[in-house]
């Protein structure tokens, strides 16, 4: 399978919990499928149907780290000007609260839409991942051929929820899928497991009859114990 392989990497990034707003904005520790489309999106310069596009990919960071950031909130103060309100000036005030942030991001993303290339080489938007001041930077982009393997290694990635069973690895997680531009950005949550160690499909715990089903690996990946990297692709919709 041809695949667009992309290497993203930056100095800071942070994926906000969508419902946790109280004093700490803590951070997913991998960006959710969300940002990934929006990702795509802001290269190809449009909105794009998420119907049979997938990916996967490999997300690491050299350290998680706390900023202290402030909100000013603003009101107009007014006064009484011959009977009538008229705005003088602007009063507000400043909350305080702590932001988790990933320091030293790099994406390995993998789109089974290598005709995206070219899109990709001259993207038509800037170049974010998170918070649009997020800035990224593309160091490699170019297109590769998956092969299949009965047996990979997983690491550092985003896997479906059903293997956390098989893994006993990682932690469940709630993230946003796919946000529909079409319907007020009304949101689709879906459950995954977030996988940070590394982990060998041999590992892998089975309950009744064994999983003989190959695996997608990328033979330009580093390699342990003679094991190639597993990836394991998502859709945006079913």
């Amino acid at each position: 399978m041809q695949v667009l392989k992309v290497v993203a990497e930056g100095d800071i990034t942070s994926f906000r919990y969508p419902h946790f707003m109280q004093q700490v904005h803590p951070t997913f520790e991998m960006p959710p499928p969300a940002t990934i489309y929006g990702l795509i999106a802001s290269v190809l310069g449009q909105w794009f149907d998420p119907q049979g596009v997938s990916f996967a990919y490999n997300f690491t960071c050299e350290a998680e780290i706390t900023d202290l950031e402030h909100i000013h909130v603003l009101r107009r103060s007014s006064g009484k000007l011959k009977g009538t309100q008229w705005p003088k000036t602007l009063e507000g005030s400043i909350n305080p609260f702590q932001r988790h942030l990933l320091f030293r991001p790099k994406l390995t993303l993998y789109i089974n839409q290598p005709d995206w290339i070219t899109e990709f080489q001259s993207p038509r938007y800037v170049v974010t991942l998170g918070r649009s001041q997020d800035l990224m930077m593309f160091t490699s982009v170019s297109v590769i051929s998956l092969e299949q393997a009965e047996q990979a290694y997983f690491q550092s990635t985003l896997l479906p929820y059903e293997f956390s069973r098989k893994t006993a690895r990682g932690y469940a997680v709630l993230m946003p899928r796919y946000l529909d531009y079409h319907n007020n950005r009304y949101p689709y949550f879906q459950r995954y497991n977030l996988l940070k160690d590394r982990v060998r499909s041999d590992e892998f715990l089975h309950f009744g009859s064994a999983d003989l089903s190959k695996y997608w690996i990328d033979p330009t990946a580093d390699t342990y114990r003679n094991l190639q990297r597993g990836l394991c692709f998502h859709d945006f919709v079913d």
